[in-house]
C-alpha cells in the first residue's frame, strides 16, 4: 500500500494560511512514495455554499432569471473544483464527490431514483432544473415537498414521498458525473450517495397511502437503482464508494436492522471490484447496529463519529472490530468550530491502531463538514486570540491530515506544539470562565423550576379581558421583508457610513411602514419586523457578553438560506437591555397589541457554535437568565405580548431515545425561566419551526406557554393528528396556514379550509391564524396578497361561526 505524501503542513501560528497556492499541476500530490505507514485521511464531505455564499447567490439570481442554467451550473463546477483542490492539496488521500448539490442531498437521492410526486408532472427522463426547484421551493401552482431538519442539525432536507405503487427509475446521473467531473481536473474521488435505508427511513408515504405500508417494502424495488449506479460507476474507474447511512445510529428494530444486511448482500453482488464505506455520524452507534454493520458482507469500510460517539469507541475497544474491514475514524469534530485537542486524538488514534491494525485505520470528520463555516482565513476581523482557538472546515482538512501524517510516524512537531498552547491558552482565559457569572446563575436556578403560579386557563381569561381580542386572532411570527435598502442601512451604520440619529431614523420609518401595512390589513396582534436585526441569533449574541462574532462564516440551512451561527466562547451574561427602545418605539405608533420580539435559550443555543468545556445545559441557563431580564424590563415598559422563540428546541433532541428525557428535562426548563416572573395579564407567546413534535407535545405543554405558533402547512397538518389522539392543549395555538418558505401565494379559500381543519380538532376559544414562520426571507409583493387572503380567511370563518354555519 501507497501513501500520497503532502505537502508540508503548516505550524499552528501559520495554518490559517488559505489552501489558494495550488500549484499549476497537481502531479506531484499523485506521486506515490513508500513511507513507515500508509498515510490514509478521510473527509465525509464539504460545504458546498463557496467561502463568500458563492452558490447563494447564483441561485437566487437563477430563480429570479438573472442568469440562465449554463451560468449557474458554471459557478457550481468551480465551487466543486475548488474543494476538490483544496482536499487533495492537503494530501487527503479519500476525497468525496457528489457531496455537492443545488439544494439538497436527498432531494438529490429522489432525482437519482425517479421518485418524483406525480403532482410535479414529470413524464420520465432526466429530473431537470425545472422539476427539481418545483419540488424544494413549489411554483405558482403547486406546494413544495415536505422539508424537515436533518437529524439533529439546523441543516433542512426535503421528504420524501413514497407509495407501493411509485415507479422508480435512474433519472439522475449526478454521481458519475461529478466522479468524472473530478477525475478530469487530474483528482480521484469517493462518490457519497445517500444510503438506500436511510433514504427509505427519512421518507414519508405519500397523501392517501395507508397506515399499514411499511416505506421498508420499497427496498426491493431501489435496490436495482443504486446498483445501476454501482456498475456505471464501476464502469468510469472508481475503485470507492461512499454510502451515507445515519439511520444506523438511531434505535433501530429488529426488521430494520435486518433490512440493511439485506439491502448490502444485495448491493454485494454488483459492487465487486468496488470498495465500499457505509458512513455513519452525529451520534454512538448501537451495540446491535455494531454487530449488525460489522458483519455485512461485501463492505470494506465502515465510518464511526467518535466525537459524539465516545460509546463506538468503548464498543470497539470491548468487542474488536473485524479485520477484514476499514475503520474510517472520525475524530476530527465535523459540526463545531473548535480546534482539534490533536495530542488527544493522537492517542485515541493509536489506541485504535492497536486494535484495527496499521493497514486498516483512516483518519476522517466525524461527519460531513457541511455543518461547519468554511474558512477561517477569510476572518479578517475576528479577535486573534479567539481566532487561535477555532477551525472552519478549510482548517479541519488540515488537522485531518496533520493527524494521518503523526499516525504514519511523521508528526508535525511545530504545528503539534502550537495545537497544545492554543487548548491551554483557552482552558486558562479569563474571558472564558467567569466566575461571578456561574455563582450568580447556580443562585439563580437552586431549588426552583420557575413556574408561573397561576394556570394557563386563568391566565388567558385575564389576558383576554387585557387585551381585548376577537377569535381567531392573527398575528405573524415576526420578521417582515429585509429589502435590499434595509439591508444597506445596517450595513452602511456598521461601517460608519451614516450617523446613529440617521441609523435610527432610517429603522423608525422601515417599523411605521411595517405597523400601517398590518393595520391595513387588520391583523390583531402586531410585530415590529425587525429591520433592526440581521438574524434572530446573532441579533441578541452581538448584545449578550461571551459570544463572538464571523464576517462570512457562512453555514447552509437549506436551498440558499444560509445562517452565521455566533461562537459561544465564554460564561454568558447580560449587560444592558437589548430589544426595549424598538419595542417601545413600536407600541408607540400603535393602539394594538404589539409583540416584543425574543429569541429563546434553547434557540441561541442550539443555533450557535457553543463552548465543548462544559455542559451544554450550563450554558443554555446562563442565556435563559439573560433573556429573563429583558423579558422583565419588557413588561416593566409596558409590552403586553412578548414571544419568545424557541424554534429549534425540537433540533436538540438527542437521537437516541434514553438521552431524550434529560434533554427535555433542562431545555423546557430554560423557557420556564425567562418567563416565570411577569403578571398574569402579560401574554407569553413562543413559536417552534420544521420538525416533527407529535413525540414531544407533552414538554411543549410544559414548557408552559401562553400561545405557541408552530410550522403545519408543509407536513399536510401531521401537527393535528396528535390532538386528534386525545392530547388535551388547553393554551393558544396557532399551527401555520400556510407555508412561508415557497414564493407560492395561497388562496383565501384554501387558507379557510386549513383553519376548518383546525378547528375539527382544536377549540374555537384556543386557535390563531398565523403565517408558518417568519417573512424576512420572502418579499413584499408575495407577503401583502398572502395575509390579505389570511386575515380574509379568518374574518370569512369568523362570520361563519357567528352565523352558526
Amino acid at each position: 500500500m501507497y501513501c500520497i505524501r503532502p505537502p508540508v503542513l503548516p505550524t499552528r501560528s501559520t495554518q490559517l494560511h488559505r489552501f489558494c497556492n495550488i500549484p499549476s499541476t497537481l502531479s506531484f500530490i499523485r506521486r506515490r512514495l513508500s513511507c513507515i505507514r500508509a498515510m490514509s485521511s478521510h473527509i465525509v464531505g464539504y460545504p458546498r455554499i463557496g467561502p463568500k455564499r458563492e452558490l447563494k447567490f447564483a441561485l437566487e439570481s437563477f430563480w429570479d432569471g438573472k442568469i440562465n442554467a449554463d451560468e449557474l451550473q458554471k459557478v457550481a463546477k468551480d465551487l466543486r473544483v475548488s474543494m476538490w483542490k483544496k482536499m487533495a492539496s492537503a494530501g487527503t488521500r479519500f476525497i468525496p464527490s457528489n457531496t455537492f448539490s443545488y439544494y439538497d442531498q436527498v432531494l438529490d437521492t429522489t432525482a437519482m431514483l425517479g421518485a418524483v410526486p406525480e403532482r410535479y408532472g414529470w413524464t420520465g427522463g432526466d429530473v431537470g432544473f425545472d422539476i427539481y426547484f418545483s419540488m424544494a421551493r413549489g411554483n405558482a401552482t403547486l406546494p413544495a415537498m415536505e422539508m424537515t431538519k436533518w437529524f439533529d442539525t439546523n441543516y433542512h432536507y426535503i421528504v420524501p414521498e413514497l407509495s407501493p405503487d411509485l415507479k422508480f427509475t435512474y433519472s439522475s446521473h449526478k454521481a458519475v458525473a461529478e466522479y468524472n467531473e473530478a477525475k478530469e481536473t487530474g483528482i480521484e474521488t469517493v462518490p457519497v450517495i445517500l444510503g438506500p435505508i436511510s433514504y427509505l427511513l427519512l421518507s414519508k408515504p405519500a397523501k392517501g397511502v395507508g397506515k399499514s405500508f411499511s416505506l421498508l417494502s420499497l427496498l426491493g424495488k431501489i435496490i436495482p437503482i443504486y446498483k445501476e449506479v454501482l456498475a456505471e460507476l464501476k464502469a468510469v474507474g472508481a475503485t470507492w464508494v461512499q454510502f451515507d447511512e445515519p439511520m444506523l445510529v438511531l434505535d433501530l428494530d429488529a426488521e430494520q436492522l435486518k433490512a440493511f444486511t439485506d439491502a448490502y448482500e444485495q448491493l454485494g453482488e454488483s459492487s465487486s471490484g468496488l470498495n465500499v464505506l457505509v458512513e455513519t455520524y452525529f451520534a454512538d452507534i448501537p451495540a446491535d447496529a455494531y454487530k449488525t454493520i460489522t458483519s455485512l458482507k461485501g463492505v470494506s469500510a465502515i465510518g464511526l463519529d467518535l466525537v459524539r460517539g465516545g460509546k463506538s469507541l468503548d464498543l470497539i475497544k470491548s468487542t474488536g472490530f473485524p479485520s477484514d474491514k476499514y475503520l474510517f475514524a472520525g475524530i476530527v469534530d465535523g459540526r463545531n468550530i473548535w480546534a482539534n485537542d490533536l495530542e488527544a486524538s493522537l492517542e485515541t488514534l493509536i489506541t485504535l491502531e492497536g486494535i484495527v491494525g496499521k493497514e486498516k485505520l483512516v483518519v476522517s470528520t466525524s461527519c460531513s463538514l457541511l455543518h461547519t463555516a468554511v474558512d477561517l482565513m477569510n476572518e479578517t476581523k475576528l479577535d486573534k486570540e479567539i481566532m487561535s482557538w477555532l477551525a472552519f472546515a478549510a482548517q479541519k482538512v488540515l488537522e485531518v491530515n496533520a493527524l494521518a501524517k503523526a499516525l504514519a510516524g511523521e508528526k508535525d512537531e511545530a504545528y503539534f506544539s502550537a495545537s497544545v498552547a492554543a487548548q491551554a491558552s483557552r482552558s486558562s482565559s479569563p474571558r472564558v470562565n467567569d466566575e461571578a457569572i456561574k455563582k450568580a446563575a447556580a443562585a439563580a436556578l437552586r431549588g426552583s423550576d420557575h413556574r408561573r403560579a397561576t394556570p394557563v386557563s386563568a391566565r388567558l381569561d385575564a389576558q383576554k379581558k387585557k387585551l381585548n381580542l376577537p377569535f381567531l386572532p392573527t398575528t405573524t411570527i415576526g420578521s417582515f421583508p429585509q429589502t435590499m435598502d434595509l439591508r444597506r442601512v445596517r450595513r452602511e451604520y456598521k461601517a460608519n457610513k451614516i450617523s446613529e440619529e440617521e441609523y435610527v431614523k432610517a429603522i423608525k420609518e422601515e417599523i411605521g411602514k411595517v405597523i400601517k401595512l398590518q393595520e391595513e390589513l387588520g391583523i390583531d396582534v402586531l410585530v415590529h419586523g425587525e429591520p433592526e436585526r440581521n438574524d434572530m441569533v446573532e441579533y441578541f449574541g452581538e448584545q449578550l457578553k461571551g459570544f463572538a462574532f464571523t464576517v462570512n462564516g457562512w453555514v447552509q440551512s437549506y436551498g440558499s438560506r444560509c445562517v452565521k451561527p455566533p461562537i459561544i466562547y465564554g460564561d454568558v451574561s447580560r449587560p444592558k437591555p437589548m430589544t426595549v427602545f424598538w419595542s417601545t418605539t413600536a407600541q408607540s405608533m400603535t393602539s394594538c397589541p404589539m409583540k416584543g420580539m425574543l429569541t429563546g435559550p434553547v434557540t441561541i443555543l442550539n443555533w450557535s457554535f457553543v463552548r465543548n468545556d462544559q455542559p451544554r445545559f450550563e450554558t443554555c441557563y446562563q442565556i435563559a437568565l439573560a433573556i429573563k431580564d429583558e423579558v422583565e424590563d419588557l413588561e416593566a415598559v409596558g409590552i403586553q405580548v412578548i414571544q419568545i422563540d424557541e424554534a429549534a428546541l425540537r433540533e436538540g433532541l438527542p437521537l437516541r431515545k434514553s438521552e431524550q428525557a434529560f434533554y427535555l428535562d433542562w431545555a423546557v426548563h430554560s423557557f420556564r425561566i425567562t418567563n416565570c416572573g411577569v403578571k398574569d395579564t402579560t401574554q407569553i407567546h413562543t413559536h417552534m419551526c420544521y420538525s416533527n413534535f407529535n413525540d414531544i407535545i407533552h414538554s411543549i405543554i410544559d414548557m408552559d406557554a401562553d400561545v405557541i405558533t408552530i410550522e403545519n402547512s408543509r407536513s399536510d397538518e401531521k401537527l393535528l393528528s396528535v390532538f386528534r389522539e386525545g392530547v388535551k392543549y388547553g393554551a393558544g395555538i396557532g399551527p401555520g396556514v400556510y407555508d412561508i418558505h415557497s414564493p407560492r401565494i395561497p388562496t383565501k379559500e384554501e387558507i379557510a379550509e386549513r383553519i376548518k381543519k383546525m378547528l375539527a380538532v382544536l377549540e374555537m376559544n384556543v386557535l390563531w391564524v398565523n403565517p408558518d414562520c417568519g417573512l424576512k426571507t420572502r418579499k413584499y409583493t408575495e407577503v401583502k396578497p398572502a395575509l390579505t387572503n389570511m386575515v380574509a380567511a379568518a374574518k370569512l370563518i369568523r362570520s361563519q361561526l357567528a352565523g352558526g354555519k
